[in-house]
């Protein structure tokens, strides 16, 4: 018998979880609370029913026999969104995934993330190793977090509606836009505070030790950056997903399937 579409993107009641400077995180769980629990955290401008349930991933893990732990990032979904950068440092979104762990009385984890949630991964994965058994990281480039958006041409477009020239910013708009409950000047607040220090992150010369897969789209133009990371981590790995881009990449039935057989191997 057919599964009906809404118990596929279903979502449950957000369970509410403060970080350590008192914002407000909206978590989720699903599967059964005893198996190996999967931390997964969304991209720049989704949230987690657009990351990870719409697309899948929550029924393929959960039926993998995996207890899927995901939350809506601070500045998405259903978690507050601060208008002020210094609220999105790197780290600090690190410490709101350890939080939400800590708060789920979760000791141990797999890690899977993309694009912004990726990044975070690797900082998570990095200081925690204790914590984190492997990783999948997609869609993670090397350089300065999303140097690549015109903060300007934003800016001018929340002000008066001035039309964005810069494609790759046209993109990031589509997609905010896309998402319900997404606020732009929250995300543009994340984008300056991620790249106020003006320094690479993340690293290569500081790599995560534990056992990672790198995944990104064969159409993304981050794909070398991504291969550069996976060379440069001590336990890393590469998987290009086919016909895919930046921002349709989480779909792939192929990313989910790489996924699940590196997984298993923990």
């Amino acid at each position: 018998m057919a599964v009906p579409l809404s118990d596929l993107t279903s979502m449950p009641e957000p369970q509410q979880v403060y970080a350590a400077d008192g914002t407000r995180l909206a978590t989720y769980t699903w599967g059964d609370l005893d198996a190996p629990v999967v931390v997964a955290v969304h991209g720049f401008a989704s949230n987690a029913r657009d990351n990870w349930v719409l697309t899948g991933w929550v029924r393929e893990l959960t039926r993998a026999g995996y207890r899927v732990l995901a939350l809506d990032q601070r500045g998405h979904g259903h978690s507050a969104k601060p208008h002020q950068p210094e609220d999105y440092g790197i780290r600090t979104l690190a410490t709101d995934v350890e939080s939400v762990m800590d708060a789920y009385l979760v000791d141990d984890a797999f890690y899977v993330g993309y694009s912004l949630g990726a990044r975070v991964g690797w900082e998570v994965v990095r200081d925690l190793p204790q914590r984190i058994e492997r990783a999948v990281l997609g869609g993670v480039p090397d350089g300065i977090p999303l140097a690549r958006l015109d903060l300007d041409q934003v800016r001018a477009y929340i002000a008066d509606g001035t039309p964005v020239a810069d494609q790759t910013t046209q993109n990031y708009i589509a997609l905010t836009e896309r998402v319900p409950g997404n606020d732009l000047q929250a995300l543009v607040a994340l984008a300056e505070g991620m790249r106020a220090s003006g320094t690479i992150d993340p690293d290569p010369a500081d790599a995560p030790t534990r056992p990672i897969l790198f995944a990104t789209g064969s159409k993304d133009a981050i794909i070398e950056g991504s291969r550069a990371l996976a060379s440069a981590a001590h336990d890393g790995r590469f998987f290009e997903i086919p016909n895919r881009n930046h921002f349709n990449a989480p779909g792939s039935r192929d990313f989910k399937e790489a996924a699940l057989a590196f997984l298993a191997e923990g």
